[in-house]
Parts: C-alpha cells; sequence; structure tokens
C-alpha cells in the first residue's frame, strides 16, 4: 500500500512538473513564482526585483518617488488617455491599474486595460506606490498613510486632481500632515510633486526632475516626468520669459516629508470634495 502511495505522489509530480496544470498547483500550493509573475504589471515585476531604496538626509520620499518613477517603462507602452466630453470618472481616475486602499479601490484603471493614464492619475499613482513601498520597508501597514481612512485618501486624491479651483497636490501633501510646500525653488530636487499653468489655459500635474537652466545659471525651465499626450515620459518645458508656456507664478511644488514628521491633521480644516464617487 505504501509503495503504491510513494508511486501516486511521483507520477503526481512528474504530472504538475512538466504539464504545468496551473489551477491544481495553486490549490496545492505549488503554483510556480513566475506564473505568480505573469500576473503583475511590469511596473511591478520591475519594483520587486529592485535594488533596495536609500534614504535621503532627510529622510523624504523622494528616494522612493525617484525608484517609481524607474519602473515605468517609457517606450509608448503606456499610453496617454485624458477625456473631457463626457467625462469618465465613473470609471477610471488616470491609473494605469486599480489602486487598493483599506480592502477598497481607491483609484480606478481604465476597462480597457491598456494601462493608460493622465497626468493626475499618473502622479497620484506614484505618490501611491512610493508611500506603500516605504511603509513596507518600516514594517508598517501598507494602508495607513498618517491615519488616513480610505475616505481620506479619496479626498485626498480629489484634492490631487485639482477639481475645484485652488486645489493642487500641494495643498493636499499640507492638508493631511505629510509634507511641505517648496517656495524656494533653488531647495526643489528630484521626486517634489508639483502643478504647473500655462498661457494657453492648460495645466499639468507632474513630479519634478530638475531645473532647465540659462547660460547665466537662472532658471528657465523644468524637467519633469509624468504621463505626457504621448505617454509616460520625461518631457522639458519652459517659462514664458524664456520662450515656453509655463506660467512662473503658477508653479506649486511640495514634498512629501520623513514618517517621523507627519503632522496631525483636523478632517473640520480640510476642504471635502463630492464632485466624484469612489
Amino acid at each position: 500500500m505504501k509503495r503504491n502511495v510513494c508511486y501516486g505522489l511521483i507520477v503526481l509530480g512528474i504530472f504538475l512538473s512538466f504539464v504545468g496544470c496551473s489551477k491544481l498547483q495553486e490549490k496545492l500550493g505549488m503554483k510556480p513564482k513566475k506564473v505568480e509573475e505573469e500576473k503583475l504589471s511590469p511596473v511591478e515585476q520591475w519594483l520587486n526585483r529592485a535594488t533596495p531604496v536609500l534614504d535621503d538626509k532627510e529622510k523624504s520620499l523622494n528616494p522612493y518617488v525617484i525608484k517609481v518613477i524607474d519602473s515605468y517603462p517609457v517606450d509608448g507602452s503606456y499610453p496617454y488617455r485624458w477625456q473631457k466630453e463626457p467625462p469618465e470618472y465613473d470609471i477610471y481616475n488616470g491609473v494605469t491599474q486599480d489602486l487598493w486602499y483599506q480592502g477598497k479601490i481607491v483609484a480606478k484603471a481604465h476597462p480597457n486595460k491598456t494601462r493608460c493614464s493622465n497626468c493626475c492619475g499618473l502622479t497620484f499613482e506614484v505618490f501611491f506606490r512610493a508611500m506603500q513601498m516605504r511603509n513596507k520597508d518600516r514594517k508598517i501597514d501598507t494602508n495607513n498613510f498618517n491615519g488616513m481612512t480610505f475616505d481620506d485618501l479619496f479626498n485626498f486624491m480629489l484634492i490631487w486632481f485639482v477639481v475645484r479651483q485652488g486645489d493642487t497636490p500641494q495643498k493636499a501633501i499640507e492638508y493631511y500632515g505629510l509634507g511641505k510646500r517648496i517656495d524656494s525653488w533653488e531647495e526643489a530636487k528630484a521626486g517634489d510633486f508639483c502643478d504647473i499653468s500655462r498661457n494657453n489655459n492648460s495645466g499639468h500635474s507632474v513630479i519634478f526632475v530638475e531645473w532647465e537652466r540659462n547660460p547665466d545659471g537662472q532658471i528657465a525651465g523644468m524637467k519633469y516626468f509624468s504621463s505626457n499626450s504621448k505617454g509616460v515620459d520625461f518631457a522639458t518645458e519652459f517659462f514664458t520669459d524664456t520662450g515656453g508656456k509655463i506660467i512662473r507664478e503658477s508653479v506649486h511644488l511640495a514634498r512629501v516629508g520623513s514618517i517621523d514628521n507627519y503632522k496631525p491633521f483636523d478632517r473640520s480644516n480640510i476642504p471635502d470634495r463630492k464632485e466624484y464617487a469612489p
């Protein structure tokens, strides 16, 4: 009897190895890592294999933001999509894949499954991934952003998306005690979050990379990362007084600081945006 059992187990093992019955393997806890990875997006696969993130001096989120940025293909495979009329907020929040927080989807990817995004959605997605990565490294619950509930984070996202005049990612970060605004441009560094307005009545949500300077060293433009008209990629734009379209006064920079420097937030002092439902 024992020989029959052993023989049966050997045959089962050979069958699973060569036939690759994934459903049976999953039930028996034998599903190979390669199959698991095939379910992950290219970004997730890259991040799973990435080298550890090294903190900067102030232990800001910026090194994690940069690491996440590096994970995105910039070959056009992550296209841009933003439809003004009719709006798509009921099915799509500008992110490349569904973002889950506290057991619910806080931001929805487009059902066409093309990994499309828009500028606000992508910068929020980078923020979200970076926050979860840092929490994981610190052994903090990845569903805990400074004590924010699901509703808090959804409201944070709407402010980030500038659903009303005056809203900015900068204000979202300040409202919820995650960091600070950067008023001195010389203090800006790669990984800061930013939004800009142009002289053609358009705007853009971006992640700051570096300043473009003229021969005299004066700031003439900005290199950034975002979801642009040709998809996820880096881009450079200049200010109106240096031949470009960015209005200098419209630049709003902010940085998510160290976890130790988070500040308590008062929901009664934060605008409650109801433009869209989760």
